[in-house]
């Protein structure tokens, strides 16, 4: 019963292959994993399954998968306490992934906005993965039993589907599943597109100036800092009449830990360019050991896929007791 009491909470967190992280998604997301570890029980997974929804290209989704793992353990994540391993390498996640197919709602899927966003954007593939991925997220959370789930306001809904999925199951089979939480992070602010700074930063945006790469050597931080929007006005201040400039003092804050004031403060009567110099300066400090680390890990294979086996068995000695057990509850067969 100690044993129970004690427990860390248990985290699940997934990130898509699909292409190298953003600044964007280093604040909202990577940044804080490192600190998790400490706190929590955490999972972090390659979701390389959810990336099929968008047609692929086989060489680049499996080199972009070994690079996805490798920023995730040069962000911070320990693999001695945390357990880092790709969606595929767990099949319990699509076992599970089709009994809870068959215990949701075509309702409730076809009321996903992300599968209305996705299909206007992907209007020649509209395929039925992209509507039953949410099932998938079900089962990514559902199979660990995952207490809290890192969501941003995109995801918000899919936990709230996986909790009724999970809340419907153990009413007709009996207590199964945790219900799991929405973790939202004490700190981080969401990181705007440097051109269209009332968009959010995506990497799948058109324009290379809007987003910055984890993996941008520090001549192109610099170039797309400079070439953030702004305003005419040429004053550090934040305000909803000063996207821009906000965005930029957001990234600054939360790199530098210095709050608006300060950052109004040391910037007065400067100009944009002083600023933009600094905020780049910023930016560049925090990804330079995190770039180094990244090159060190992805040049030593055996090590990467050491991690990669090691994470894989422990996931799956997790999600395969889960699987065997929702089996039995709805009368598969077993032998």
């Amino acid at each position: 019963m100690s044993e129970q009491i004690q427990r860390k909470k248990r985290i699940l967190s997934g990130i898509q292959p699909t292409g190298t992280f953003t600044l964007g998604n280093y604040v909202g997301a990577v940044r804080n994993w490192g600190a998790l570890q400490e706190e929590y029980e955490c999972l972090y997974m390659i979701a390389n399954l959810h990336a099929l929804t968008v047609r692929q290209e086989p060489a680049a989704l499996r080199r972009q998968t070994r690079e996805a793992a490798a920023m995730v353990l040069a962000s911070g994540i320990d693999p001695q306490k945390s357990t880092v391993f790709i969606q595929s390498h767990v099949p319990a996640h699509a076992e599970l992934s089709w009994v809870l197919s068959c215990n949701t709602q075509f309702g409730e899927l076809s009321r996903m906005t992300q599968f209305k966003d996705k299909s206007a954007k992907h209007s020649d593939n509209v395929n039925a993965g992209l509507f039953t991925y949410p099932a998938l997220m079900a089962a990514d959370i559902l199979v660990y039993n995952a207490d809290l789930v890192p969501v941003g306001v995109d995801q918000k809904q899919h936990l709230e589907l996986t909790r009724n999925i999970a809340q419907r199951f153990n009413n007709l089979y009996s207590p199964t599943f945790t219900l799991p939480e929405p973790y939202i992070a004490k700190t981080g602010a969401k990181i705007m597109s440097l051109q269209e700074p009332e968009k959010k930063m995506s990497k799948s945006d058109t324009n290379v100036n809007s987003f910055i790469l984890m993996t941008d050597d520090p001549d192109t931080i610099l170039r797309k800092c400079k070439r953030a929007v702004t305003d005419s006005e040429g004053t550090v201040r934040a305000g909803d009449d000063k996207p821009g400039v906000t965005n930029l003092m957001s990234i600054y804050s939360v790199l530098t830990g210095k709050d608006f004031a300060a950052i109004e403060a040391e910037f007065a009567g400067q100009g944009y360019g002083v600023f933009k110099e600094a905020v780049a300066g910023s930016i560049i400090d925090t990804f330079r050991p995190i770039q180094q680390e990244y090159t060190r890990i992805l040049a030593d294979k055996d090590y990467l896929d050491g991690i990669l086996s090691e994470g894989a068995a422990k996931a799956s000695h997790m999600a395969n007791r889960m699987v065997n057990k929702v089996y039995k509850k709805v009368g598969m067969l077993q032998l």
